[in-house]
């Protein structure tokens, strides 16, 4: 695999991930009752889609195929994790916390770590670093 082909790969695993937390934050977005705090979720939501078009396009520019949703784990994931978020504003706040924080950012930064052209390296920090913006307005929502 030439340099290319390892980078696509390693960021079409990212942008499976990307879809995953889109598809949560539907879930999370579905279940809450505040409308203050559901706008949060959307943007942050937002944030997600517009970060997995980042991807994508860059996918392409490198001569790859971008994924187009999170893949068969994925969404057996996504199926079951919609029969256990809480039933509380906190419980929400809480699971979409632990979701940014250990798979938008650690897990991320495991699949993408020393694989990546520049360019690409660039992208994916400036998002984790969004992530990690995310990761801080959800901890002020529980305080």
């Amino acid at each position: 695999m030439d340099g290319n082909e390892v980078a696509v790969k390693e960021l079409n695993a990212f942008l499976k991930g990307r879809y995953m937390g889109i598809h949560a934050y539907e879930h999370f977005i579905q279940k809450l009752k505040e409308p203050d705090i559901k706008k949060e979720f959307q943007q942050i939501q937002q944030d997600h889609k517009k970060h997995a078009q980042q991807v994508a396009e860059r996918i392409q520019n490198l001569g790859g195929t971008p994924a187009d949703d999170e893949g068969m784990l994925g969404s057996i994931q996504s199926f079951f994790s919609q029969f256990t978020i809480p039933d509380t504003t906190e419980g929400i706040i809480k699971s979409a916390l632990k979701g940014e924080d250990y798979y938008g950012i650690e897990v991320s930064e495991e699949i993408v770590r020393g694989d990546l052209d520049m360019e690409s390296q660039k992208i994916i920090e400036g998002i984790l670093d969004e992530d990690r913006k995310h990761v801080e307005l959800l901890n002020s929502l529980i305080q």
